[in-house]
């Protein structure tokens, strides 16, 4: 008779701080640039560490969107391919291993997003990447963005889809990885823009997230409203509420969009946020300037939550069958950019506007009356020789 391996004894997790970054940001006009963003990491790194780890360990550190690598390439709308080469990082890297260094010094998780390419993936293509480093110092998690904000240029997985599913497969697990560990709980990583969809921590949640990363958002949402927070905290309190995760929101801090900017511009209004597995504030920055935000994660009081609850633990009474034929039809093209270099500004504004007048064709939306100009991009100079990155990188290298 064959004899079975006793299952491991599940060991309680004990609760712990989780802390959120907001950094003041640096443009970088070459990836050397990077260094000056990561002296300013490395010091938040230690302030929160010291301060905020009287009170608890801190076992989690989140940087904001943008800490690491800037936005350069969304501001200047520089060509995706040129970017790839010449501003963003490979993981891992000498910017993951100073990052590592302080994991391991501090015996912390420490959850990053930058953009970074990917070559094995597709080559001169880079990605809005979500990454955790262990306490170990190793990368142990990637998932890059899967939905992007108008006027961000990165790939993502929708982009190249037919290579994503031939690397990585098609199921929910390949575009919504969860980090599982045995000391900090289970954790998913989505970006800004991943947020504005439901579906994005929900998918999560079914893979087994319950700490999710989701860093920066920018003014209006912010502050739209009468609520500290605006609707970014308004869906993060959402998110949380309806799948029971914990939600680590740290804002991006004032960027210097270049060397000759003489002050910074909070673009994001501070906000950052922690919040816990029913929808309440554990941790609100009001500040986006070098300063942090934290809350404390207690895993076990989640599971018996899930565990215990016959009312507001909801996933447990989703009736999936309703909803299966929403999504049999694209709303956005899948492929863009399997073949073709990722456009510019003005031409994915087409792309968009496409999506919208697909919406009104099946009937989804309803046009208004009268047709008005939308939003579209605007060029920051009428002389096109002021947008070539050739000209535009001279000011780093003064």
């Amino acid at each position: 008779m064959a004899t079975r391996t006793p299952k491991k004894k599940q060991q309680p997790i004990a609760p712990y701080m989780a802390v959120g970054l907001s950094t003041v940001v640096h443009g970088i006009g070459s990836r050397k640039d990077i260094d000056r963003n990561l002296d300013i990491i490395e010091d938040a790194i230690h302030a929160a560490v010291s301060i905020i780890g009287i009170n608890m360990p801190v076992r989690m550190i989140a940087l904001a969107e943008g800490a690491l690598t800037g936005f350069t390439d969304e501001i200047f709308d520089i060509p995706h391919v040129v970017a790839a080469r010449e501003l963003f990082i490979d993981l891992p890297g000498p910017e993951t291993e100073r990052l590592a260094g302080l994991a391991k010094l501090y015996n912390t998780y420490i959850v990053v997003q930058c953009k970074a390419r990917w070559p094995e993936v597709m080559p001169d293509r880079f990605f809005n990447m979500l990454f955790v480093i262990s306490p170990q110092g190793e990368i142990v998690h990637k998932a890059p963005k899967n939905h992007l904000w108008c006027r961000e240029r990165s790939c993502t997985p929708h982009d190249i889809y037919d290579r994503w599913v031939e690397l990585f497969g098609d199921g929910i697990e390949s575009f919504y990885p969860v980090l599982r560990t045995d000391d900090i709980g289970n954790i998913g990583t989505i970006c800004c823009s991943d947020g504005e969809y439901p579906e994005a921590v929900r998918a999560l949640a079914f893979n087994g997230a319950e700490v999710i990363y989701r860093p920066s958002e920018a003014v209006p949402m912010t502050q739209l409203g009468p609520d500290a927070g605006g609707t970014w905290l308004l869906q993060n309190r959402a998110h949380a509420h309806f799948n029971n995760v914990y939600m680590v929101c740290p804002n991006v801090g004032p960027v210097y969009v270049h060397p000759k900017m003489e002050h910074p511009y909070d673009i994001g209004g501070g906000n950052g946020h922690v919040v816990d597995y029913q929808g309440n504030v554990l941790g609100l920055a009001r500040g986006g300037a070098n300063s942090f935000t934290a809350g404390i994660i207690d895993i076990e009081a989640l599971r018996q939550f899930r565990a215990m609850n016959l009312n507001s633990n909801w996933m447990k009474d989703l009736r999936t069958e309703l909803f299966r034929d929403m999504y049999s039809q694209s709303i956005h093209p899948p492929n863009l950019w399997l073949n073709d270099d990722p456009k510019q500004h003005a031409e994915v504004d087409e792309v968009y506007r496409s999506n919208i007048r697909r919406l009104q064709e099946r009937g989804s939306w309803t046009p208004p009356a009268t047709a008005h100009e939308g939003a579209r991009y605007f060029a920051p100079s009428p002389d096109p020789s002021d947008a070539d990155w050739n000209n535009i990188k001279t000011m780093w290298e003064d």
